[in-house]
């Protein structure tokens, strides 16, 4: 893309705005901000999981200053993509004025993980590296998703 083209503005989107949606943001953020502005959003956000934080540290992102903000706040906002990535959320998804493709890519939530600390953390690794190769394949991805 050329320097003076206009980021795509993307909303990831999952319930609790908690662990998905919050290290989507931060991949794309990271890995994609020259062609990307995110955001993140919840249908009943329940604040951002310390796990969340801790795996995507390990992995050199800081989303320590997230906030877990609900779908409402953004609604103003003319959305090119809006990538829900839970089942539950799709179900509960408002209608979005404008352009905004809604593209449903449903990765597990390691908010439920039981087992020992370790277990759970893996689990976390694991979810935050899926969406990581999610993000990496963006933009481009987004409109093969809409073929």
């Amino acid at each position: 893309m050329c320097g003076d083209k206009e980021k795509i503005k993307v909303l990831f989107l999952c319930t609790g705005n908690s662990c998905r949606s919050q290290i989507a943001e931060g991949w794309a953020r990271e890995l994609k901000g020259n062609v990307i502005d995110a955001y993140s959003a919840g249908i009943r956000p329940i604040g951002v999981s310390s796990r969340a934080i801790r795996t995507m540290a390990e992995a050199g992102v800081d989303i320590s200053m997230h906030q877990s903000q609900h779908i409402d706040e953004f609604l103003g906002i003319d959305f090119d993509y809006v990538i829900i990535l839970c089942d539950n959320a799709a179900e509960s998804c408002p209608v979005f004025p404008g352009k905004a493709r809604i593209i449903h890519k449903p990765f597990d939530d390691p908010y439920f993980a039981s087992g020992s600390e370790e277990q759970i953390l893996t689990i976390f690794r694991k979810v935050r590296d899926d969406i990581r190769t999610f993000v990496e394949t963006m933009p481009e991805s987004l409109e093969a998703e809409n073929s």
